[in-house]
């Protein structure tokens, strides 16, 4: 409610449009209390676990799907949604969809009766997407028969557009004429992000004028790093500044159960922007950059990442050909569910 965007946000947003009675269930845990508002075409309703308990918000979902009367109920979020979709399509008679954009099961490893239930949702789906094709191998192993997995890449909110970097920086108040690599995402080991300081360290040999931007909380040694500018938190309607005011984005990601299914937003953000980027070469990063080389590094290659770093210095801008949008998106699942539907009730 707080805080529309991705997938949650504009393919429903999108399915309406179509002509679609849509209803979004959305589920937190802060103690809340529970919201229902109707707009951008749709009924949107937010429920709270720790205010309603796991028992309280499972009735109230099915008691508001049953009043609804859905064709589909589509799970989508986290492992536990999958579940809880499937619960709510069998009681209200409705055909199930399940829609993952990164391995769910990497979030919690040890819960394996989580995976289990993950794993059988998409198993009974009528209709299973996923963000990119690794991904989408991955949940047809979990398949038996039905129709195949279909890919659902990730977008970039429309917002994500080329500004000009002068205008960006004056905004955020980051400095002119100095080139500016930055890091936009979560910073953790098991992601590879300390190889950045490191890439950092040997472009910055070359060229000491080089800054890197880093948002969000980062380790303080890392703030610490000669060159480092902390922004901290950026609210989300001034990221597309940040990533416009940037000469160089960093995109990094693990050899990791995460990082081998991972489809980073902020890459599809940086495309959008045209700002060049240099990313870990994972498979996802590789199919979303359409394999060009001169974007990508191999994982973990701090040399070759400085390297990669100078090169796109002398770039100002990245072409990098027609992107997916959410509105295209929303025409493809639109196309599944009727497909599917017309196919299972020819």
């Amino acid at each position: 409610m707080e805080r529309p965007y991705g997938r949650f946000y504009h393919l429903p947003v999108a399915l309406a449009s179509m002509g679609h009675d849509v209803g979004v269930v959305l589920c937190g845990h802060r103690g809340r209390p529970s919201i229902r508002t109707s707009t951008d075409g749709g009924e949107w309703i937010s429920h709270d676990i720790r205010t309603l308990g796991p028992i309280g918000l499972l009735q109230r979902v099915e008691h508001e799907a049953a009043a609804f009367r859905p064709n589909w109920v589509l799970g989508m979020s986290d492992a536990s949604f999958g579940s809880l979709a499937q619960r709510v399509a069998s009681r209200c008679g409705a055909r199930l969809a399940v829609d993952a954009y990164d391995n769910f099961e990497a979030y919690m490893p040890w819960n394996f009766p989580l995976h289990w239930l993950w794993r059988r949702s998409v198993r009974n789906a009528d209709l299973v997407t996923a963000a990119g094709p690794q991904l989408a191998q991955r949940l047809q192993s979990h398949r038996r028969g039905g129709h195949d997995v279909e890919v659902l890449p990730m977008a970039a909110d429309p917002e994500f557009t080329p500004q000009d970097k002068s205008q960006c920086r004056q905004q955020l108040g980051l400095p002119h004429g100095t080139p500016l690599m930055g890091y936009v995402g979560s910073w953790a080991r098991n992601r590879g992000t300390d190889m950045l300081l490191d890439a950092f360290r040997r472009a910055r040999a070359t060229r000491p004028d080089l800054q890197l931007v880093l948002s969000g909380r980062p380790p303080e040694y890392a703030l610490k790093e000669p060159g480092v500018i902390g922004s901290g938190y950026v609210p989300d309607a001034q990221l597309p500044l940040l990533i416009n005011a940037l000469d160089i984005a960093c995109v990094i990601t693990a050899d990791t159960g995460f990082g081998r299914y991972s489809y980073p937003a902020k890459l599809c953000e940086a495309m959008a922007c045209g700002v060049p980027v240099v990313a870990t070469a994972t498979e996802p990063v590789r199919w979303m950059l359409g394999n060009r080389p001169e974007y990508l590094v191999p994982v973990g290659d701090t040399e070759a990442f400085a390297e990669r770093i100078l090169d796109l210095l002398a770039v100002p801008r990245a072409d990098y050909g027609s992107r997916p949008t959410w509105a295209i998106q929303a025409q493809r699942l639109d196309y599944l569910l009727t497909s599917v539907s017309q196919r299972q009730n020819p």
